[in-house]
């Protein structure tokens, strides 16, 4: 969809140096990407009481297997 909007231009300085995008069109999908993303992403503290541990679970074992 093709869209018309003034962005700020200092604004748009900031995002291009944080970002590899090297056009404003590349730019804006990047952001429109992670704004997505992080809205989707779910709140930790939403989960808070809803998680049940099997009896004996033990954590720290569960960490020595890791490599």
């Amino acid at each position: 969809m093709r869209t018309n909007i003034v962005i700020d231009d200092d604004l748009l300085e900031d995002a291009f140096s944080v970002s590899q995008a090297k056009t404003k069109k590349d730019l804006i999908h990047e952001a429109l990407r992670e704004f997505v993303q992080l809205r989707k992403r779910k709140d930790l503290t939403e989960l808070a009481g809803s998680i049940e541990f099997y009896k004996g679970f033990d954590h720290k074992k569960l960490r020595k297997t890791r490599v």
